[in-house]
């Protein structure tokens, strides 16, 4: 634009009769150029354009420009905010037994294998007796209209989620476990483990990239098994009463989940509900910062540029001393002495008594 500006017979600069009654002389120099592609942009606008038709033209096409580019940031953002929202986390046991993109498994021989192995035969067994009674020849077409339903009678959730397991692969040790969803390529694929509430609770108060997800399923008390009418039970009993009325199962809870030694302090992850982050948006404070930067360091050289290459007329006035009182006058090579007395002229007002 400077360089059409500069050139064009018809630009202000090249011909300023020709615009001397016009209210906006503008008059584009590389300062007034840059400054006018910049405001372009924004919705201020970049003010008077040039005369000349060659730098409309230029001008034109930067306001093209920066409109695509901005339209484009604007779409792509929206879509990087609505995908993201869209990639929905797991939060409990149905949402992973409906995604395919995470496999999980519990430790092969555990209690959990024998939970889910057991809701699966389960969930055979009713399907085999389902199928059973609705393929009958016996019954009557009023009983089979009875058995007749649209929806599936017998959930087949655990049955997947089986299927799924064996598919995966159940691990042997824990450390292999937590080997594998160490491995995963991101919280929405990979490896998830499933096991005991308390192992899976240590785990996360002593490693910060794991965490637990859901809420507990099947819970069941632990419980200390002997002999059959052997006397031990009500020691037992009795020794945890004593132990719940002393608070000591509360002290030991306190020092071994609360104050572990081996407990990291981790950051805790932004939830996605929160909506736009400082990580959607940074770049638009990064060039707030660059443009503050730029503007400062421009201000400091302008400085630089005004004081001590132009330079300033700075003349120093110096007032001549005032004495009241001469000692000694020179007169032909004698000196005399001579005092000054001043009279005090003020007048006050008479008072009356």
């Amino acid at each position: 634009m400077w360089v059409f500006d500069r050139w064009s017979p018809y630009s202000y600069q090249n011909n300023r009769e020709k615009y001397k009654d016009d209210e906006e002389k503008r008059e584009f120099n590389l300062k007034e150029c840059l400054w006018f592609c910049m405001t372009s942009l924004t919705p201020q606008g970049g003010g008077e354009a040039p005369k000349n038709l060659s730098g409309r033209l230029v001008a034109a096409t930067w306001w093209l420009f920066g409109f695509i580019i901005i339209a484009s940031y604007t779409a792509n953002l929206a879509a990087f905010l609505t995908v993201s929202r869209l990639d929905t986390p797991i939060e409990s046991l149905d949402d992973l037994s409906k995604q395919y993109k995470i496999q999980y498994a519990p430790l092969n021989g555990s209690s959990t294998q024998t939970y889910f192995q057991r809701m699966a035969n389960i969930e055979a067994r009713f399907y085999e007796i389902w199928k059973e009674m609705s393929l009958n020849d016996s019954l009557t077409e009023v009983e089979r209209a009875k058995l007749a339903v649209w929806d599936y009678p017998v959930s087949d959730k655990y049955t997947k989620m089986w299927q799924a397991m064996t598919e995966a692969g159940l691990p042997n040790t824990l450390d292999q476990a937590v080997a594998r969803v160490r491995a995963s390529k991101s919280s929405s694929e990979g490896f998830a483990y499933l096991g005991d509430a308390t192992d899976i609770k240590y785990l996360e108060i002593t490693n910060c990239d794991l965490t637990m997800v859901g809420e507990e399923f099947s819970r069941k008390p632990y419980a200390i098994a002997v002999q059959q009418g052997s006397p031990l039970k009500e020691q037992f009993n009795s020794a945890i009463l004593q132990l719940l009325n002393r608070r000591e199962l509360e002290r030991l809870k306190e020092k071994w989940w609360n104050k572990n030694p081996e407990k990291k302090n981790c950051e805790k992850a932004d939830d996605q509900s929160d909506g736009i982050s400082i990580q959607n948006i940074g770049g638009v404070f990064i060039v707030i910062f660059v443009g503050i930067g730029l503007a400062c360091i421009t201000l400091a050289f302008e400085y630089w540029w005004y004081k001590y290459k132009k330079g300033s007329n700075v003349v120093e006035v110096q007032e001549a001393p005032v004495h009241r009182q001469q000692s000694f006058q020179e007169f032909g090579g004698a000196k005399a002495k001579e005092k000054v007395k001043f009279k005090d002229t003020t007048s006050y007002p008479r008072a009356r008594f």
